[in-house]
């Protein structure tokens, strides 16, 4: 699983976190466990696999807001027993 985190900068409230959550389900069908935090202006999601950066920042883009990083790292589910 790939972690990708972005700074989303342009949020405002919850339905600007709605809006970039949904943009994302659509835009990458495989990505699962959206947040999305207007506070911190932060996007958090998992992936099966790396998402192409440029188009994540394009579709932000088309939404109204700007896309200012973009990171992706591996990521290992913790649990009780891991």
């Amino acid at each position: 699983m790939i972690k990708t985190t972005a700074c989303i900068e342009g949020m405002m409230c919850s339905m600007c976190e709605a809006h970039i959550n949904d943009t994302v389900r659509r835009s990458f069908p495989n990505a699962k466990k959206i947040k999305s935090s207007h506070r911190k202006g932060k996007l958090e999601f998992l992936s099966d696999e790396a998402v192409d950066e440029r188009i994540l920042r394009e579709v932000i883009a088309a939404t109204g807001y700007a896309c200012l990083s973009v990171e992706s790292t591996e990521y290992k589910k913790k649990g009780l027993f891991g």
